[in-house]
């Protein structure tokens, strides 16, 4: 993932620690993409949220943005796939409690 991304303009006002956090991950997910790229940064998201850090949906929906930037329609496909799974999972963990 290029590092253009942390000059979008919402990144300005997200927490130091969440912007940190996505950068760690951009740095794991660099070459990847399809599925993996997009399982990497759902995995970013839950793993923050165990930890008590929440990305707000608009939050999520800038890194899901930022993601799909200069991507093929077909792995902007993957990405929105591999999003709707895991939402639905986490869905159902969260009804479970």
């Amino acid at each position: 993932m290029a590092q253009e991304w942390m000059n979008h303009p919402a990144m300005k006002d997200m927490d130091p620690v969440k912007v940190e956090l996505i950068r760690t991950a951009a740095a794991r997910t660099a070459g990847k993409s399809g599925n993996a790229l997009a399982a990497a940064m759902m995995t970013l998201i839950t793993s923050a949220g165990r930890r008590g850090i929440r990305f707000t949906p608009q939050e999520t929906s800038l890194i899901l943005e930022i993601l799909k930037e200069g991507r093929s329609d077909e792995e902007k496909r993957q990405i929105d796939s591999m999003v709707s799974l895991v939402t639905a999972q986490m869905r159902r963990q969260a009804d479970k409690k």
